[in-house]
C-alpha cells in the first residue's frame, strides 16, 4: 500500500498511540507495558495481532514532504527531521532504509530475534539497518518520554540524537534545543492526544528557518489546540480530505463503541472506517502560509 499524496483543506474548528490515549478509562485498550522495553520485540508481538500500521502510511508521505523542504542550516549538527514520540525509532527506520513496516514486523517476531538477548539484538540490528541504509538518508533526532526506547533507537543507529524528555512536564533541555535548530520537518505518528502546545513551543522557538509539521492524529480527538499554537509561528494547518488512514483493529466491542461515539462527537462520519472495525487517523500538515497557498 502506498498512500496517495494528500489533498488538503484549511483546518476547521473541528491522540494517538498504538494502544491507548493514556488509559483504558479513555475507552482504548492500553499497551503501556510495550512502550519502554529494552528493545521492540514485545511491541511487535503485542500490536501485530491488531494490525497496527500508522508508520506504514506515514513512510511515503514523510519522504515526499522531506523532498519539498529546503536544506537544513548548519547541516553538520542539527536535524533535518525531528520525530516526536519517536518510540524505538520506527519512523527513522522507514524513512532512511530500504525497508517496509512488514519487514520490521517480520524481523522482530522472527525465531532468530526471539532467541537473542537485548545486547545481541542490538548488534544484529546494527548490521541489519546498515545493510539496508538508503544513500539519501537524512539526519533524524528523536524525542520521547520513554528512556529505554530512545536508548535502543540510538544504540542501533536509527537516531542521530535521542532525547528522553517530557516537555509536557518539564522545559526542554539545552542539548535538545540545540539539536533541533536545523529541523525542516517535524513528524508525529503516535501520541498526539498526550501533547499540547507545551511540547511544540520550545521546539519551534529553537528551530531556525522554515519548518513543516506532519501529524497522523486519531479521529477520536482534536488537533485544534496544537494547530492554534502552530499558527502563532506562521504555520497554516491543513487536514487531508482525500482519505483517512487505518491505525489498528479494535480489540473488542468496547473499543469500537468508544471510537464511534468519539468520532461522532468530533463531527466526523464513522461509516466505512470505525464502523468497519478499525481506528483511523487523519493527516494534518502545517507549513508556512505561502507554501500552503502555492501548493494546496
Amino acid at each position: 500500500m502506498t498512500p496517495a499524496q494528500p489533498k488538503g483543506q484549511a483546518l476547521p474548528a473541528v491522540g494517538n498511540s498504538p494502544g491507548g490515549d493514556g488509559s483504558a478509562a479513555g475507552g482504548m485498550t492500553p499497551f503501556d507495558e510495550t512502550y519502554d522495553q529494552p528493545d521492540p520485540r514485545a511491541y511487535f508481538r503485542a500490536l501485530g495481532p491488531w494490525e497496527y500500521q500508522t508508520p506504514h502510511h506515514a513512510q511515503s508521505v514523510f519522504r515526499h514532504l522531506l523532498s519539498t523542504c529546503g536544506p537544513s542550516k548548519d547541516a553538520a549538527g542539527p536535524a533535518a527531521v525531528l520525530d516526536i514520540c519517536c518510540s524505538y525509532g520506527f519512523n527513522a527506520a522507514l524513512l532512511n532504509h530500504h525497508l517496509t513496516w512488514n519487514d520490521l514486523y517480520a524481523h522482530y517476531t522472527s525465531a532468530h530475534a526471539t532467541g537473542l538477548s537485548t545486547t545481541e539484538l542490538i548488534e544484529w540490528d546494527r548490521e541489519f539497518y546498515a545493510a539496508h541504509r538508503r544513500p539519501d538518508a537524512v539526519r533524524v533526532v528523536g524525542l520521547d518520554a520513554a528512556p529505554r526506547a530512545v536508548a535502543y533507537a540510538r544504540a542501533v543507529g536509527l537516531l542521530d540524537e535521542a532525547f528522553a524528555e517530557n516537555l509536557e512536564t518539564a522545559p526542554a533541555g539545552p542539548a535538545l534545543r540545540d539539536a533541533v535548530r536545523g529541523t525542516r520537518l517535524i513528524t508525529l505518528t503516535g501520541g498526539a492526544s498526550f501533547l499540547s502546545p507545551r511540547t511544540f513551543q520550545p521546539l519551534l522557538d529553537s528551530v531556525r528557518g522554515p519548518v513543516q509539521v506532519a501529524a497522523f492524529v486519531l479521529r477520536t480527538g482534536s488537533y485544534q489546540a496544537i494547530a492554534d499554537c502552530l499558527a502563532t509561528y506562521g504555520l497554516t494547518t491543513e487536514k487531508s480530505v482525500e482519505r483517512t488512514y487505518p491505525q489498528r483493529r479494535f480489540t473488542g466491542a468496547r473499543e469500537q463503541q468508544y471510537a464511534v461515539t468519539a468520532v461522532l462527537a468530533a463531527g466526523e462520519d464513522p461509516r466505512g472506517k470505525e464502523s468497519d472495525g478499525y481506528f483511523h487517523t487523519a493527516l494534518y500538515l502545517s507549513r508556512p502560509a505561502a507554501d500552503a497557498v502555492r501548493t494546496p
